[in-house]
């Protein structure tokens, strides 16, 4: 049983961020550091593996459908990615990282102190690229649930950048938001899990950051992805807009 979880979402290979939340003390004191994938896909993919792995057994890792993305593409199963930094994302990584992303869940179960069994996934427990929105629908939850054991009464997922708690059929989801890439406001979006549920924001001086992501990184349209991302020039309206047609909604009657 852990008595404190650091859950840490969506990192998209961005370094200053990431080294902002780790240096929380929270995080530092937490009995585990949980990444719910999407972990690489980014502008500092290497050296955010780098850091990740240099904190050995602390950190237990899951992955997202960009970090499989990024495997499939260089193991030639796919060519081409959604997303435009992908493809040189990819091109990046070592092969000790492909050896790593090739090792990694989808979904993992760990005992947290006061929620019990918990559930940790990308996007959902049956699918990494699934949407599940703080609005969508009892009929949807129920749907992405299915097969789920019946001792698991929190979930948490990542996957649309967003933080949110809501209870629905009876579990509790979290969605701790994104480290690199938040929708919505600005700076490094983590939660801590036991005995309680926190969501929190890490400030960091963004200039900064999208000086330093400019300066390291060799991404062709770095400036403007550092600008808009870090930013968060994305609204959470706007990302609603976008992701909710995905979660089934359009469907419903």
């Amino acid at each position: 049983m852990l008595n404190r979880v650091a859950v840490l979402s969506d990192i998209h290979g961005v370094l200053p961020a990431l080294e902002a939340v780790l240096a929380e003390p929270e995080v530092s004191a937490a009995d585990q550091i949980v990444l719910t994938g999407d972990i690489t896909a980014g502008p500092q993919p290497t050296q955010v593996l780098d850091l990740l792995t240099s904190l050995g057994d602390r950190v237990i890792w899951i992955s997202g459908n960009a970090d499989r993305e990024l495997l499939e593409y260089r193991l030639g199963q796919r060519d081409s990615i959604p997303d435009p930094i992908a493809p040189w994302a990819a091109e990046q990584l070592r092969e000790d990282h492909l050896d790593l992303l090739g090792r990694l869940p989808r979904s993992l179960s760990l005992s947290v102190n006061g929620l019990g069994r918990v559930l940790f996934c990308h996007a959902t427990p049956r699918d990494d690229e699934e949407v599940v929105l703080v609005d969508s629908r009892l009929d949807r939850w129920k749907e992405v649930f299915s097969g789920l054991d019946t001792d698991i009464r929190t979930v948490v997922c990542g996957h649309t950048h967003m933080p949110f708690v809501r209870l629905a059929h009876g579990r509790l989801v979290i969605n701790p938001g994104s480290v690199g890439m938040p929708y919505g406001r600005s700076g490094a979006h983590w939660a801590i899990l036991g005995p309680g549920i926190d969501l929190r924001v890490t400030d960091f001086d963004i200039e900064a950051a999208v000086t330093q992501v400019s300066q390291d990184s060799s991404y062709p349209e770095i400036a403007e992805w550092a600008d808009y991302f870090l930013h968060a020039r994305a609204t959470d309206a706007d990302a609603l807009e976008a992701f909710g047609p995905r979660d089934g909604r359009e469907h419903a009657g």
